[in-house]
């Protein structure tokens, strides 16, 4: 695949519509591409101490040559950063740099500074472009698509945010070349997720042809390009998950509830591995349920083992809290509605749907079951 020539993904959300384009070499042209949408505009760049060493310059020639010059907002790495502290800090890099209305916010980074730089665009100046700029392969495929942004609170993660969609998303794939391959098999947990939401075909795909995803080459982009066309039919139908976007949480309500046991602590568990063992618990828990076969969640189980995922409880290192208190976690969840539990479960492998009423105590008595404790 030339470099000019990335594959396309609309999100049609009518006058708000925009373009997902993935491929390679997109952060070398990344200012024409933006001038091109977004003519006249200054930038804010907002990335992380990692993320700069090893891609910020690319991007800046690339928007130079685009005629787009660039103030930059270099913040530390990891899920703390998304608190309201770095917010304020991205707030005021922007008005410090005297950036008005019409110029644009760049999130060069992971899912966390996308989530914080596209709240922060949300809100300053009662609005600004924004455009996402994913270098990790979860951002890729999950996180820089569909507008949800935000920070975390004490009380629980991505509980303070707005919706706010990108003006364009740039994924490049190259970039993903220097992820570890922790960070980029954290990222597969979220492409796996498409398929096991409704697109069973996708899910037997990718049980074919992870290694070449993994390996780069057409196999990765179009991948990348298969997740973000399942991602953008949800959004377009469903933009403020009023409905089916809900969907798109599978495996997320036992992950969080797990990210918040173990304190964010990226050592431990980062939010895609949370999100695979969440799945796990997601079709095994429907199993008991009498949901879904058994075979499915030893399937699905199968495939996060062979990547190499973690996809039971017992994987994560150190203590976990008890069950009760697992459960409290899972309570606090936004998806949670006058106290009644939201699961996302399933019929078998692609075909996920929203359970209402969940009863706590059925949520209690399988979290007791699947505890390494």
């Amino acid at each position: 695949m030339s470099h000019s020539e990335p594959v396309k993904v609309e999100v049609g959300l009518g006058d708000r519509a925009y373009d997902i384009l993935i491929g390679p070499g997109l952060l070398s042209g990344s200012g024409t591409k933006i001038a091109g949408r977004l003519p006249g505009t200054r930038a804010a760049i907002v990335t992380d101490e990692n993320v700069a060493a090893a891609h910020l310059e690319t991007l800046q020639a690339g928007l130079e040559k685009g005629g787009i010059e660039a103030a930059v907002i270099t913040l530390p790495a990891g899920e703390k950063t998304k608190s309201f502290a770095h917010l304020e800090e991205v707030v005021d890099g922007v008005l410090a740099a005297k950036l008005e209305r019409r110029d644009v916010v760049v999130a060069l980074g992971g899912g966390v500074i996308g989530d914080l730089a596209g709240f922060a665009a949300g809100i300053v100046r009662r609005g600004m472009n924004f455009v996402q700029v994913p270098t990790s392969l979860l951002a890729q495929v999950d996180s820089s698509v569909g507008g949800k942004t935000g920070i975390n609170s004490a009380r629980g993660k991505n509980l303070v945010g707005v919706f706010n969609q990108p003006k364009l998303v740039l994924a490049d794939t190259g970039v993903l070349d220097t992820l570890p391959i922790r960070e980029f098999r954290a990222g597969y947990a979220e492409l796996a997720k498409y398929g096991l939401i409704d697109r069973p075909g996708f899910f037997a795909w990718l049980e074919e042809n992870w290694q070449k995803v993994f390996a780069g080459g057409p196999e990765r982009t179009e991948a990348i390009a298969e997740a973000c066309r399942a991602k953008a039919d949800v959004v377009a139908r469903d933009e403020f998950e009023t409905g089916d976007r809900a969907l798109l949480n599978l495996g997320h309500t036992f992950g969080h509830a797990l990210e918040a046991a173990t304190n964010y602590d990226g050592a431990r568990l980062v939010h895609g591995e949370g999100v695979a063992i969440g799945m796990a618990l997601a079709h095994r828990f429907s199993a008991r349920l009498n949901l879904a076969s058994p075979d499915d969640a030893e399937r699905v189980e199968a495939h996060l083992r062979a990547v190499g995922l973690p996809w039971r409880m017992a994987d994560i290192a150190g203590q976990l809290p008890d069950p009760e208190t697992l459960l409290g976690f899972i309570t606090q969840d936004k998806k949670v509605s006058r106290g009644a539990l939201t699961f996302i479960l399933t019929r078998g492998v692609g075909h996920a749907f929203i359970a209402k009423d969940v009863p706590p105590s059925e949520v209690l008595s399988f979290l007791k079951a699947s505890h390494p404790g």
